[in-house]
């Protein structure tokens, strides 16, 4: 039995069998699995994406994030030794000089004043200039590129920055077979395609908003006829979002920040669902964590621009979001911390073991879970 008052991260431990670990999304968006969690009860129900429609009454509102990935994973080689590096792009820090903020493998070949080199782009060279962690470098980008046509350039190089527990076999049989459930389109092409949502807009995330991704224009579309309403908030997610907890006492954990914009039609729309007393479904945890960052003692929501490193764990009272749309979460994740704030340690744990008995499919490209009173 799991207390509520005992918040020690080892209560989230649970055994997750690594072939379910997701690595590759269904063949299309809304055909993954949905676990259906009544956090009032803790009753279960399984079903598919297009059913969580009948769930919500006319209305209602969902909150999406409109992040747009980047591709944030390059390969590169040192100069001399030829060595290959992977670079991890976490953000641009002055567009003129083209200094960027990158992690390193393996970090310990890599110091200041190294030069490292693109296959695919001779043109671009990569010198490190600053350590910042252990695999923390600053890179200066030199090329005879302008600075507008840079970019493009330097992200035409990278692929989608799948998180690191999706580990694929790579010989060309297995890839084959993979390529033909994506109706013949290349692995690497459907990365870009589905480690992005279909209203991504704004650029700026190294992590994928994954509960996001289970929506196609079908199922919009479906919602948008039962009279759902819809919105978005930006939030550029971190690598912080894959990042392992590494404290027992979880008040002492700390949140990378995260920039996060809520625009005044974004909040307007929250608020004025609450006033008509319309249920609000946050759209993963990155949603959540950016409503519960801005909401006033009123329990209205504010327009906001700015950065947070909100770290939401049990036990946590919710004013923003009446209903929670998610995936399944690795183990002690912050992610998984999140939905057990919500609905309850006791139900979390049942419904992720529920989960493992039934084969759902976990992380970024697995199954669905919607949690409703």
């Amino acid at each position: 039995m799991y207390k509520t008052n005992d918040i020690r991260l080892s209560n989230f431990k649970f055994r997750l069998p690594e072939e379910l670990i997701a690595q590759y999304p269904a063949s299309y968006r809304d055909e993954a699995r949905l676990m259906v969690l009544h956090r009032t009860t803790g009753e279960i129900e399984h079903k598919t994406l297009p059913d969580l429609v009948p769930y919500f009454d006319e209305g209602d509102l969902f909150v999406f994030n409109d992040t747009k990935v980047f591709p944030a994973r390059l390969w590169a080689h040192k100069e001399k030794t030829n060595a290959l590096i992977e670079v991890f792009l976490l953000r641009e820090l002055n567009h003129k000089t083209r200094y960027w903020d990158v992690l390193v493998d393996p970090a310990r070949k890599i110091r200041i004043g190294n030069k490292l080199t693109f296959d695919d782009d001779p043109a671009i060279v990569a010198e490190v200039i600053d350590n910042t962690t252990s695999r923390g470098r600053t890179f200066r980008f030199l090329t005879d590129y302008d600075t507008e046509e840079f970019v493009p350039k330097l992200y035409a190089l990278g692929s989608a920055p799948l998180p690191k527990y999706i580990r694929r076999p790579m010989d060309p049989e297995t890839q084959a077979e993979y390529e033909k459930v994506f109706h013949d389109q290349p692995v690497r092409e459907m990365d870009f395609e589905r480690y992005q949502t279909i209203f991504a807009d704004k650029i700026g995330a190294v992590a994928a908003p994954a509960a996001g991704l289970h929506f196609s224009k079908q199922l919009l579309k479906r919602m948008e006829i039962h009279g759902i309403e819809t919105t978005c908030l930006t939030s550029h997610m971190s690598l912080g979002v894959f990042k392992d907890i590494d404290v027992e006492d979880l008040t002492k954990n700390k949140m990378e920040s995260e920039q996060i914009i809520l625009s005044d039609a974004m909040v307007n729309a929250v608020n004025k669902a609450h006033e008509q007393e319309h249920r609000v479904c946050a759209v993963g945890t990155e949603v959540m964590r950016a409503m519960e960052h801005v909401v006033g003692t009123n329990g209205l929501l504010k327009a906001y621009d700015g950065w947070t490193n909100k770290f939401i764990f049990p036990p946590y009272r919710f004013t923003t979001a009446d209903a929670f749309f998610v995936n399944f979460y690795m183990p002690q994740s912050s992610q998984m911390l999140m939905v057990a704030a919500f609905a309850g340690i006791d139900e979390t744990m049942h419904a992720y073991e529920v989960a493992v008995e039934e084969g759902y499919r976990f992380g970024d490209y697995g199954d669905a879970m919607l949690i409703v009173d």
